[in-house]
């Protein structure tokens, strides 16, 4: 296999895995992808969407201290699994 062959290929492989890190948008994910994250489950999924369609986007991660069954401990275990969009969740 040529060198330049194999970097290609770990290229590739590197970019599939981003999305596998991303973190996940409380403004656009689903009941199942909400699901899909460590310390969240189907009940706080379902509150998730419900506030957000009753109250629109969430504007800041700590918006979810609105939400039935979030707390500051919980957020910050979540920091980093979760995004609002365009704010920058991880804390200095």
């Amino acid at each position: 296999m040529s060198k330049l062959y194999r970097a290609m290929l770990v290229g590739l492989v590197a970019l599939m895995a981003l999305p596998a890190f991303a973190a996940l948008n409380v403004n656009t994910a689903t009941q199942s992808e909400l699901e899909g994250v460590k310390g969240l489950g189907p009940e706080k999924a379902k509150a998730i969407i419900a506030y957000r369609e009753a109250n629109g986007n969430f504007k800041h991660l700590e918006d979810l201290d609105k939400v039935k069954g979030f707390g500051k401990a919980s957020i910050d275990k979540l920091r980093g699994e979760l995004t609002v969009g365009s704010e920058n969740t991880k804390k200095q």
